[in-house]
Order: structure tokens, then sequence, then C-alpha cells
């Protein structure tokens, strides 16, 4: 296994970079890869540790709880989200350290939710915008998959998918009975065969407890090297408290604690927010002065609000013959058959339903909530767990603007006060939910499954700092640049204005990408400068870290050549 070490100290706070990155998470961790490759002082700050995959990292469940952000937080509202394992990751690679690797595109339609369906609202880009990004991330992470992935854009994949675990072939049989289409071997971004110096999957099922083995991308394994090894600087155990606003409109620089407590300042000559859909409007509405008196950049009153999860509902099934979910990576099967609006449903938008895995510890906790077990009660289910199975439900929620993270009165260990999350659900939401967690139910029945139970929940955040044309109503523009102050950018989950039925991985990896052009491409001018250029960039192959451009298995046009076959058979 490849060891990873954060190199020595190339800044000193009494100097001043180009940029600081406050989190190397998904999104932290390509900009920082991108920006040192064209030559910039780029620094990144990260509030958890840089890890040491061969020390740190157990092929243990219940020693995984280190990788989650478990720090304070306050949740409310009607239906309050749960915050931490689920949702949240602290240390160098974020979430992406812990997320179970499904990545999916977003469709077409996603960009336009509302000139289609007239509920939430249109992305200021376009599925086209974001294409090219999404098939270079899918070559630098990289993801296995099918030859023909028949949903949104069609498309296919450059890695082969992985081999069908017993739970995906749960997902097969019960969709096939019923007449849904399904695929199978991903998209995931894990290795089904080696690739450069990291080994292939060996099928254990430790995908979110940090992969020891390192088939699984984030992005500590993907981009965090090569951005070091061109200059690149990561402060772990670094939290960021305040971002200073200094004359003229512009940014200064980031206050944040060291990893004894002591507050610092780095200055910089532009600061990109990576945190993710918490910790950035935390850190914003911290970053309050008297020219942006509540919250900086938030003179639209729209940081923090129109936070999003996913409905993330887990369907399990009892079968006669054995399963073990931990025999394959957790996603591996998926059908996106139901993820468009259907004007047949009294609802719009749509869902996923997924393979899921859960371990013993979290299914014994998924069967308390399902089933009320407890005591010998549980013991009896969990004895069983090699017999269950388990697919999940994931349902596009609409964004609200009373779904809200705001400032709680409560602080950290910093003193810095917590993020307070306000969610409900709407109409539609509930909707949505109950029909697909009965058509997931019907699946898991009609795949032979003798008993059916489910648990309600959330998946993954994104939202609270969303990107728009109109400044009124947004808070960053297309390229992650905050309407109020130039040299100040957003680039992760938080900027996406909805969210789809796919997981947000791909799509917050594929925007830092695309950010990272538009930077590169103005260079200088964006220190400088009030003008707002937003001419789009060119996708520029040859920032990719080295040796992912350009592999796989060779078969570039099958999207075309399928396209064409169809119109022939059609004329």
């Amino acid at each position: 296994m490849q060891k990873l070490r954060a190199e020595g100290s190339q800044f000193t706070d009494r100097g001043t970079v180009d940029y600081v990155i406050v989190g190397v998470g998904s999104a932290g961790g390509v900009l920082l890869q991108r920006l040192a490759r064209a030559g910039f002082k780029v620094l990144g700050l990260e509030a958890g540790p840089f890890w040491d995959t061969e020390k740190d990292w157990l092929s243990d469940e219940a020693g995984s709880n280190k990788l989650y952000w478990e720090d304070l937080r306050i949740t409310g509202g009607v239906n309050p989200i749960s915050l931490g394992a689920n949702n949240s990751g602290k240390g160098v690679g974020g979430g992406s350290v812990h997320w179970a690797a499904f990545t999916p595109r977003l469709h077409p339609s996603d960009f336009q939710v509302y000139s289609l369906d007239g509920v939430g609202t249109n992305w200021p880009i376009s599925y086209e915008d974001l294409k090219p990004y999404y098939e270079l991330l899918e070559l630098e992470m990289p993801v296995s998959g099918p030859a023909w992935f028949p949903w949104g854009d069609p498309h296919g994949y450059a890695y082969g998918p992985h081999p069908l675990g017993e739970v995906g072939d749960v997902l097969v049989r019960g969709c096939t009975k019923l007449g849904i289409r399904v695929c199978a071997g991903g998209p995931v971004a894990i290795l089904a065969g080696s690739h450069d110096d990291r080994p292939h999957c060996i099928y254990r099922g430790y995908c979110i407890q940090g992969c020891k083995v390192g088939a699984k991308a984030s992005t500590l394994i993907t981009h965090v090297p090569d951005a070091l090894r061109h200059g690149a600087e990561i402060r772990d155990y670094s939290m960021a408290s305040r971002i200073a606003l200094g004359p003229n409109n512009r940014v200064e620089g980031v206050f944040y604690f060291d990893r004894e407590g002591t507050e610092r300042f780095q200055r910089a000559k532009a600061v990109i927010v990576a945190g993710y859909a918490i910790e950035t409007p935390r850190l914003l509405l911290n970053s309050a002065c008297p020219e942006y008196p509540m919250g900086l950049a938030n003179s639209s009153d729209t940081v923090g609000r129109y936070l999003m999860v996913q409905a993330g509902n887990v369907i399990l099934g009892r079968f006669r013959n054995l399963v073990r979910m931990y025999k394959a990576p957790p996603a591996h099967a998926l059908t996106e058959e139901f993820y468009e609006t259907d004007p047949k449903r009294d609802f719009a938008r749509g869902f996923a339903i997924q393979t899921v895995g859960p371990l013993p510890i979290a299914f014994g906790k998924q069967m308390m909530a399902a089933m009320g077990a407890w005591g010998w009660g549980l013991r009896r289910v969990m004895m069983d767990y090699n017999h269950w199975s388990a697919l999940g439900l994931l349902g596009e929620i609409l964004p609200w603007h009373a779904n809200r993270v705001t400032l709680a009165k409560e602080t950290d260990q910093f003193g810095i006060p917590v993020a307070h999350v306000h969610f409900n659900l709407f109409d539609n939401d509930k909707k949505l939910i109950e029909f697909g967690k009965n058509k997931v139910m019907e699946v898991m029945s009609a795949a032979g499954a003798e008993q059916v139970v489910q648990e309600q929940r959330y998946a993954h955040l994104v939202g609270a700092a969303r990107m728009g044309a109109d400044p009124g109503t947004s808070v960053v523009d297309k390229f992650g640049r905050t309407h109020d102050v130039p040299n100040l950018f957003i680039c992760d989950g938080s900027i996406m204005p909805t969210q789809g039925s796919a997981n947000p991985g791909l799509t917050i990896q594929a925007l830092a990408a695309r950010t990272a052009d538009y930077l590169i491409m103005q260079g200088e001018r964006i220190f400088r400068s009030d003008l707002r250029e937003l001419t789009a960039p060119t996708p520029r192959v040859d920032l990719s870290p080295a040796g992912t451009f350009r592999k796989g298995i060779p078969r570039p046009h099958a999207s075309w050549i399928f396209s064409r076959r169809i119109a022939h058979a059609k004329a």
C-alpha cells in the first residue's frame, strides 16, 4: 500500500499565498491539485488530520468513527436530520474517505428543474457545461462501470464493471421480475483491476470505513499526492474561524486555530471555501463584519438557506439463502428508472434504487429503528445477519427557503459558534418518499424476501450557498465566485441549487475541476480586478494527475455507436 506523507511547510503566515482553500475534501482536494499544477502558491487548511492510512485506519467498523465530523452541531425542525457519520467527513479527503463511492452523473433535467417541472430552481449552467468534467473525473478516480449506462445522458465507462455481489443480485432479480431496467457493476469509484500503484478491490466490504487497501477513490489518494508533488501545502488540524475582509471589498486571508489551539492568520490573494454544506455557511456567517452584518457574502440573505438532503430510506429483506452483504462493495448496482418526473404520479421529480451493504453495527441500528428490536430480540436478528439484504432509496428532496443553517448560541472547543440546522419535509417530499419506499419494498419482495422492513433516514448534504445568475437569490455565480466579494470563492456541495437523485460526490469534484480551469484561465486578474468575466474555460486535460487521462478499456465511442444503431433501427 502506498504511504502518503504531508510535505514540510512551503509557506509562512508572514507571507501571502495566491489561494487559501478552506477544507481539503472532495472539492478542496481537486482544487488544490489543479491550482498547484498550474503553478500557483496554494495552501489548504483542513480541520482534521492528514491521515496515515496504514496507522490511522482500521479494518473495524467501530474504529471508523474518527473519520466523521462528530463535533457539536445543533439540529431542529419538524423533521430534523442526523449529522456526522452519514454525511460529514473530517480529515484530508473529507467525506470522500468514507463515502460508498457511487458515482452516477446528474441528468440533463436536473439543471432545468424549474423550467421543466415548476419546482425548485434552475442551475446557471447546463449538463453540457459539466459533461466534459464528468468524463475527466471518471478517468481520474477512476470509475468502474458498465459499457452502457442507459439513463440521463446515456454513456459508458472506460473501466470495466465489478462482479455482481449477492446484494446486487437481489436488486437485479427483483427489478427483472417487475420489468424494471437495472444496471450492475457500477458506476463506482472503486478499482475492479489494479491501477498504477493502487491495488484492485478485494471485496471485504469496509468501503465506508476508510479503504485501507487503496482501491476506493478519495481525494486523499487520487489528487492530494499530486498536489503535494507540485508545491501545494496542507496544514492539518487547522480550524478556520473567520475570513478577513480588507479594504476595497476584498478578502485578505483566513484566521484559523492550529493544532495547539493558537489562533493564526494566513494572508492570501484569494480565498476558496470548500467546507461543505454545514461548515461553509457556518464560516461565512461567523465572518460577519460591518460591511456584511448578516454574514460575509450574504447581502442576499441566502447563505445557509436551501439546505438539502436526499431521502435515504433503507429497505431490508430476509432471505432463506445466505446473502452476506459484506462480500461486495456496498455500492455496485442501481436503477434510475424512476429518476424523472412522471405525470402519472402526484409529485415532482423522482428517485433511484441502489444497493447498500451495512456492516453488523449499522445493521443493528437499522433493525432497532425498523423493527423496534431490542435485547434478546435484537440478538436473534443479529445472528441472522447473513440472511438479510439491504437496498437504499435515494430520492430528491427539493430546495426550500426555510431549510437552513444558522448559528447556535453554543460554541465549539475553539469558542466558535456552532451550526444550527433547521429542516422540514414538505408535501412533495413526503409523497416522493412514500411512493419510493413502497416501490423499493416491492422490488425486495419480488426478489424473494420472506420478510421486508424499512428504516426512514436521510443521505448526503448539499445546498446552503447556492449558485445562480441573480445576486438577489444566490450566493455565487456559475464559477463559484461570490456575488458580493470578487476574490472570495465557494466550491463544494453547498453551491448546488438542486440535487437530483444521484450521489453528489462526482458532481462536486467535476464542479471543482471546472472552477479550477476558470481560475487558471483568469490568472492574476482574479486577485486585482472586479471585472466578472464569465467566459467558460476549455477543459484542461493536461492538469489531470499523471497516469489517469487516456487510460481504460478502449471503447470511447460506445455511446455514439449505440445511438447510431438506434437511429438506424428507427429509420
